[in-house]
């Protein structure tokens, strides 16, 4: 009997070392897709003019929220909806912006999905 508790414990052990494993990675693969920033910054750094500012919040709000939904799918699923909210995102961008605010904000949205390992 005393065997038989010891090898249970040690059981529930190893699944709760996995499960925290498991759900820590799930965590990291979920924040890697948060693509929520400060508009303020992003603005300065693009210098936005005023009637530019709210576009260009709207389409990042919305390929934030294209990224968020992309991040609770298997991987194949997943790699398609991330290219798609990229591509849609950068289609939209490009009317609202100007060349050489397209060029930072490609520089700063490649940065982005590099740095958080989504550039498959």
């Amino acid at each position: 009997m005393k065997k038989m508790i010891l090898t249970l414990v040690a059981m529930l052990s190893m699944t709760t070392a996995f499960a925290e494993g498991e759900t820590a990675t799930v965590v990291s693969n979920v924040e890697a897709y948060d693509m929520n920033i400060n508009m303020n910054k992003l603005s300065s750094a693009l210098n936005l003019a005023d009637d530019q500012k709210e576009v260009v919040e709207n389409i990042h709000h919305t390929f934030a929220a294209e990224m968020s939904f992309a991040a609770q799918y298997g991987n194949e699923e997943r790699e398609a909806l991330v290219r798609r909210a990229i591509d849609n995102d950068v289609k939209w961008m490009r009317y609202v912006l100007n060349d050489e605010q397209m060029r930072k904000y490609l520089i700063l949205l490649n940065t982005t999905i590099n740095n958080r390992g989504l550039n498959k």
